[in-house]
């Protein structure tokens, strides 16, 4: 309360008069109640600079309502948000002098923080705060045209704007342990953060949707879009947004409890680091509880003060047996059902497709180009026969999928794709055809961990003797692609294909477990697995000399490549369901996330599935028509130019993408029977067809019931 009153956040001004807050208020909300929960294990002087930063975080979220929510004024809510950015200061930088309650207390707090915390600490941190300032233009300007986010872009966007992932930074400070630099950027540490993050958001939406929705006229909020994207109750919407909730921390526990100790291992993490990275694992965990406490306590969220829900005895086993619900859920997949084909629905498809001139050029090069890298041999494992045969691979015809992706390669640009999608595409049809069936998850991190010999960071690199196919073909590949690369450029592209051979590691270990994927863990890591992250690596990197690295960081270029990712994933989806399910015993398909989470049958998933995809097309358009020219517009020709031609891009790969789906022979019944040795069968459709009866067909929710290197 004093330091508020010091910082003049009990005297600011809302624009039609009275205050922001006065002292009633700040103690009604009692920040100080949230972090003696959140983090119970801090000292008193530590506890107060926590506190301090809560009460700033707060004061901002409602002085920015008050000065630019109402008023829509954008202007000068953008360069309020500018004007704080300076209060970040580097090394030897001064910052103004405060103007306002918001720039005096950052003022103070940095000040007092980041001596204490070291240059890769201090560079998460400001990144964190910086996006949570920033992208509250995003939720100003969704209000400003009435516009309700999609679920995934929801999820996304609320990470960045709810501050979570600043709170994981503060954690760190609070528990005087830093997550060591070479942990930070891992997949286990960064899923820790999101699944907390979300945790967070999600809780906060489910308490704040009075206030914020129906009080403030918010639109950001989890309930509302799940309201909206599934044109649903508003109770139902909120018991959707607590079974997400549910699953995000289940999510959280099973990577603290079997990723992040292998991580550690792996690492040969010494004991001081195993020790940061275990405090802060608690950390979180104590922040989570705490922060479920407060909530139910706070007068913040309009809930008198009181705890919400069931209590006393017997509630908490009610409560565990959501828990236990889901995870059973999670786990009782029946693979290799007989799903029989899946109808496909209607695709929103605005992109014409464009096809190489170059395409007979790349079909005949890439047949002798997987010849000769040995993709039709036989392997340890698959002695009978190949993981391909020829007729298996000319049918799939990667060539047709590079032509339309990549209109205006030049011949020799053409062949280096096709023959990128052959390796990428072999390659995952490898990993569960030689160490899936056998559940050798050793095996296939030994043969993982070998690849990046294959990608010497140094022009005179030295490789070891190719082992087989997966080997040569990278081997050969690198040596054509990374040769006129910086050094630079080929740690990052580097980076982009181990992420991707990795992400197959994370498929075996859940099929090995026969754990169907949280949602939102299975939409971000089915990016890497489909190689479209892959895709916008080379696409930054060709940029690389005109477009500055932080525009990439922004939310209109993130969404944009997720969105366009994220469309063709779904699509690989839809079209392989039933060579994933029932041929191959998968569980990383979207329409089967989708059927496990909410309890529907397929074709109800395949509608969501569907939306989804036209959401994500939707916001495309969107973002190009109106949030890239406004980012480009004070940006140089070149840079214009560069990130326009690489929207127009993403719209050839989706549309690409679409057309190589519908043309191949890769995810047809025939194809399928053909390989495992049986005849094509007759297809008999019992279900009810044409206009309208996609209604008759979906039940109430929760009943019963780039390059594409994947699927």
């Amino acid at each position: 309360m004093a330091w508020a009153r010091k910082m003049g956040m009990l005297d600011a001004q809302k624009p039609g008069g009275g205050l922001v807050w006065d002292e009633t208020d700040l103690a009604r909300m009692d920040y100080g109640l949230m972090c003696a929960y959140t983090h119970p294990d801090c000292d008193g002087d530590t506890l107060d600079l926590i506190t301090d930063w809560y009460v700033w975080v707060f004061f901002f979220d409602d002085q920015f309502l008050e000065e630019f929510k109402y008023s829509r004024d954008l202007v000068a809510a953008k360069a309020y948000v500018d004007r704080l950015e300076l209060f970040m200061t580097a090394d030897g930088e001064t910052p103004p002098e405060p103007e306002n309650a918001a720039e005096a207390g950052l003022k103070d707090l940095w000040e007092r923080t980041v001596p204490a915390m070291s240059d890769e600490w201090r560079a998460r941190f400001t990144l964190s705060t910086h996006n949570l300032m920033v992208e509250s233009m995003w939720e100003l300007d969704n209000i400003d045209r009435g516009r309700i986010a999609n679920p995934i872009e929801y999820v996304q966007m609320r990470r960045r704007v709810g501050g979570a992932p600043w709170s994981a930074d503060l954690v760190e400070y609070a528990v005087g342990a830093e997550v060591p630099a070479r942990f930070a950027g891992t997949r286990p540490l960064q899923v820790l953060s999101d699944t907390f993050a979300d945790g967070v958001h999600l809780r906060n939406d489910l308490f704040s949707y009075q206030r914020e929705v129906q009080e403030e006229g918010e639109n950001s909020n989890a309930v509302l879009v799940f309201e909206r994207f599934f044109d649903c109750p508003t109770q139902d919407a909120a018991e959707l947004v607590n079974d997400l909730l549910t699953s995000r921390l289940q999510q959280f526990e099973t990577t603290a409890l079997t990723e992040i100790p292998g991580l550690l291992a792996d690492r040969a993490a010494s004991v001081p680091e195993q020790v940061a990275v275990a405090a802060y694992v608690k950390g979180l965990q104590d922040w989570q509880s705490g922060g479920h406490e407060w909530h139910e306590r706070s007068s913040r969220y309009m809930n008198g003060g009181l705890a919400s829900g069931p209590t006393g005895l017997g509630t908490s086993a009610a409560t565990l047996a959501t828990g236990l619900r889901h995870r059973f859920r999670q786990h009782s997949h029946r693979p290799y059902q007989p799903v029989g084909h899946l109808p496909l629905p209607a695709f929103s498809m605005p992109f014409p497709v464009r096809t190489s001139p170059h395409l007979d050029d790349a079909r005949s090069h890439s047949v002798d180009w997987a010849r000769r890298m040995g993709f039709f041999d036989s392997v340890p494992g698959v002695e009978a026969r190949g993981v391909w045969d020829e007729e298996r691979f000319v049918g799939i015809d990667l060539a047709h999928c590079a032509a339309m992706i990549h209109a205006d390669a030049s011949p020799e640009q053409l062949r280096l794709s096709t023959d990128w999608l052959s390796w990428g595409t072999y390659g995952d049809d490898y990993f569960p055809v030689v160490f899936g069936a056998t559940r050798d998850l050793a095996g296939a991190k030994a043969c993982n961990d070998r690849l990046s010999a294959f990608m010497p960071l140094d022009d005179d690199g030295v490789i070891p003797e190719p082992a087989g196919p997966i080997e040569r073909g990278l081997a050969d590949l690198w040596r054509r692609t990374a040769g006129p690369m910086s050094a630079d450029a080929r740690g990052q592209f580097r980076t982009a294909v181990e992420d991707m051979t990795a992400s197959w590691l994370w498929e075996l270990a859940n099929q090995a477990a026969n754990r169907v994927p949280d949602p939102i863990d299975y939409v971000e890591m089915r990016r890497k697995t489909f190689g479209s992250d892959l895709t916008r690596s080379l696409a930054r990197l060709a940029h690389a000399d005109v477009v500055p690295s932080e525009l990439y960081r922004t939310r209109v270029m993130h969404e944009l490549d997720t969105a366009a990712q994220d469309y063709a994933c779904f699509t690989n989806d839809l079209f392989s369901y039933q060579k994933e399910i029932e041929f191959e015993g998968e569980v990383h398909n979207l329409v089967l996330v989708i059927e496990n989470f909410l309890g529907v049958d397929r074709l109800t998933a395949r509608d969501i599935t569907a939306r989804l995809m036209t959401a994500r097309m939707e916001e495309f358009e969107h973002l190009v028509e109106s949030d890239l020219p406004a980012m480009l517009a004070d940006q140089d020709d070149d840079v214009r130019e560069a990130l326009t031609r690489h929207a127009d891009d993403l719209k050839e790969w989706m549309s690409g993408i679409l057309e190589w789906h519908r043309r191949c022979v890769r995810y047809t019944e025939a194809e399928l029977l053909r390989l495992r040795g049986e005849v094509p069968r007759p297809v008999f459709s019992f279900l009810p067809t044409g206009l309208g009866t996609s209604a008759a067909r979906i039940p109430g929710i929760g009943e019963p019931g780039a390059t594409p290197l994947t699927g």
